[in-house]
């Protein structure tokens, strides 16, 4: 039996949602995304160095990137700065993390590519613990646009 306990609320597991993004870096990429695709990946590049923990530009490093491979890199980083903000925010390790907040998009995406990618590549245990994760996090799954 596990030693960590799982806190309930009177709804059921807790739900924890990440706190609003820059503006600054959210207004940079949204102008970068609007530019030529062929300056997209260096420039997103730079806003993810200014800001390392802003995981919409991990996503769209991994959207921009030259292939699976790539991309699964991209996206495993913005996965794992995800569980690093998911615990600042006072996640535990457990409980919902809903597609229907926006602040919890970035964090979302990165675990979906990640497991498209992982699929790309034939990382089928990555895959499998992915579309577990992403059920678990919000059981009424992932949105149809996404």
């Amino acid at each position: 039996m596990s030693e960590h306990s799982i806190h309930l609320t009177p709804t059921g597991p807790p739900e924890t949602i990440i706190g609003p993004y820059d503006a600054e870096a959210l207004s940079a990429l949204s102008e970068v995304l609007n530019t030529p695709a062929s300056d997209q990946q260096e420039r997103v590049a730079e806003i993810v160095s200014r800001w390392p923990r802003f995981l919409d530009g991990w996503v769209a490093m991994g959207q921009l990137a030259h292939g699976p491979v790539e991309a699964y890199a991209y996206f495993r980083v913005g996965y794992h700065r995800g569980l690093d903000t998911l615990r600042a925010a006072g996640w535990k390790g457990s409980g919902y993390v809903r597609w229907s907040e926006e602040t919890n998009h970035g964090f979302l995406r990165s675990l979906l590519g990640l497991h498209r990618a992982a699929t790309a590549i034939g990382e089928i245990d990555e895959q499998e613990r992915c579309a577990q994760f992403l059920m678990q996090l919000d059981p009424s799954g992932v949105p149809d646009d996404e």
